[in-house]
């Protein structure tokens, strides 16, 4: 049985409707409604990852369209080959085994039945690594395509033939195990920092806790908990403690108290004080002493390190105040000059400028999808006043047994 699946999304029709020989998606398109431990282990995109993604079925389809009282999907069934990682974009060669063309639904539900996705999936260009049977997913094809019925049940089993493949295991580099607070120290002095860079830490209760944002955490299917809704929980926050939010000049400084209420940010702690992690790490339930917890150390090149006034950190702290919507609309594959012509680049820029008037107003693409680390005001001396957004992907670890991994 085929476990998993790709499943690449894109919103130009017309591109569809002819031969595909070719798919090239956004980096920051990639494994978006991908489960989360899947996402991690294929994020590098090395030769191991590539290889994977090349095993697995593979549907290319539209975004759906709505037309009246029915919908539609165009979608294709092959397999990838000859991928490219590029630095903005991954490019593969497609082959195309079952061409179903235009396929029409009663509604999005039974669209959305069809690949088991969130509705908001069938409306995202994306490259999704989906869990699931492919052959299921073709026999409901089939219903809605009663004439390609016969041609699928004969196809099929070579497609899928050394499809139930597993991704790449995740790779640690761990310090060591402690048992001691002498022990963690000893740990970290023997693995001294790189020289311009400094050092942080995050301690979190179970080693198996993913270095993500709570604004950024999925469901175990791979969609999103809270991004579709950041803007609103935001304004609600705003709405219900007005009072508290009145002295904070900056949208990152509102998301810095945001996350004291806890509030799903796409910030994410960490401290310059290992001990501190090292209090997260060891802090559980009484039921959970047998879990390793883990402390995660990031070694950041000093000039990378960003204030809560930075430019590049107003651009990235107001994506919250973007609809989910205008988020999708956001191309950074685009260059400087196309993309800041764009709609939801001005409305971005509107929201920036209105913290910095002095705003130079031409935004980066490359900086949105990028992870910086940021030292926040002390608004709370209990909280820890060093962040990072949007989210974090290098790794490191100590635990209660004390684990310590860079």
């Amino acid at each position: 049985m085929s476990e998993n699946f790709n499943y690449i999304s894109f919103g130009n029709w017309e591109y569809l409707e002819g031969n595909v020989d070719n798919v090239t998606m956004g980096r920051g398109r990639m494994f978006e409604y991908t489960p989360s431990d899947t996402e991690k282990r294929l994020e590098s995109l090395d030769g191991t990852a590539i290889a994977f993604l090349e095993k697995l079925p593979t549907f290319v389809c539209s975004e759906i369209k709505t037309s009246g009282d029915t919908v539609s999907m165009i979608i294709k069934y092959g397999r990838i080959s000859k991928t490219d990682p590029g630095r903005k974009e991954v490019s593969a060669a497609f082959e195309t085994v079952i061409d179903f063309g235009k396929v029409e639904f009663e509604d999005i539900e039974a669209a959305r039945k069809v690949f088991g996705a969130d509705r908001f999936q069938l409306y995202r260009t994306h490259w999704a690594v989906r869990e699931g049977d492919a052959r299921d997913i073709l026999d409901r094809l089939a219903e809605a395509k009663p004439d390609l019925a016969k041609f699928i049940g004969t196809q099929e089993a070579s497609v899928l033939d050394g499809a139930d493949v597993q991704p790449p295991p995740r790779d640690k580099k761990i310090l060591g195990v402690a048992d001691s607070v002498e022990r963690f120290l000893e740990l970290l002095y023997n693995s001294p920092a790189k020289e311009g860079t400094e050092t942080f830490f995050r301690g979190h209760s179970d080693a198996r806790y993913e270095l993500t944002p709570s604004l950024l955490r999925k469901w175990d299917n791979g969609d999103w908990k809270f991004m579709p809704s950041e803007e609103r929980l935001c304004k609600e926050l705003l709405i219900a403690h007005h009072e508290e939010f009145r002295g904070d000049q900056y949208c990152f400084d509102r998301l810095v108290r945001m996350q004291h209420y806890d509030l799903p940010t796409r910030l994410l702690d960490i401290s310059g004080n290992p001990l501190v992690a090292l209090f997260f790490a060891c802090s559980c339930k009484p039921d959970q002493l047998e879990i390793d917890g883990e402390v995660i150390v990031f070694q950041v090149v000093s000039d990378s390190v960003k204030y809560y006034d930075s430019d590049t950190v107003s651009c990235l702290s107001n994506l919250s105040n973007l609809s989910y919507a205008q988020k999708n609309n956001i191309d950074l594959s685009l260059n400087p000059d196309a993309f800041n012509a764009t709609d939801v680049a001005r409305k971005l820029l509107h929201h920036i400028k209105s913290e910095k008037g002095f705003f130079e107003g031409r935004i980066v693409p490359d900086d949105l999808g990028s992870i910086v680390c940021v030292k926040a005001k002390r608004t709370n001396t209990h909280k820890i006043t060093v962040r990072c957004l949007p989210a974090v992907r290098s790794r490191g670890r100590a635990s209660r047994r004390g684990t310590g991994r860079h």
